[in-house]
């Protein structure tokens, strides 16, 4: 009795087989790993980043809620004021109301 000769292909196809099987199990691995690091979140904001205390309010969400309701207040203020941006150049700043009313008066000046 003889024992069934192998040929040297298929020895290496077995190997190739496993090859490929650990490089799947690596990459699934690898998804795995991303996939945890990603739920867990980032770090958490505190003040002990060592941050400056004007930089604070960026630490809570009541500290950046009233930061953005501060410059909207601002925003407000100067979208209906009369005011000089740039002195020098002549450039002011209108209402937004009185600049639509000069633009249509332009506009239509130059439709006739």
């Amino acid at each position: 009795m003889s024992l069934p000769q192998t040929s040297p292909a298929s020895g290496s196809a077995g190997k190739t087989s496993v090859f490929a099987a650990v490089v799947v199990a690596a990459v699934l691995g690898i998804f795995v790993i991303i996939y945890v690091i990603s739920r867990q979140g980032g770090l958490p904001l505190t003040s002990a980043t060592g941050a400056p205390d004007e930089e604070k309010w960026k630490f809570s969400s009541e500290g950046r809620a009233g930061k953005l309701a501060e410059l909207r207040a601002k925003e407000q203020t100067l979208s209906a004021s009369y005011g000089w941006v740039d002195e020098k150049a002549g450039v002011v700043r209108l209402p937004i109301d009185r600049a639509v009313e000069l633009t249509i008066r332009d506009l239509s000046a130059v439709k006739r």
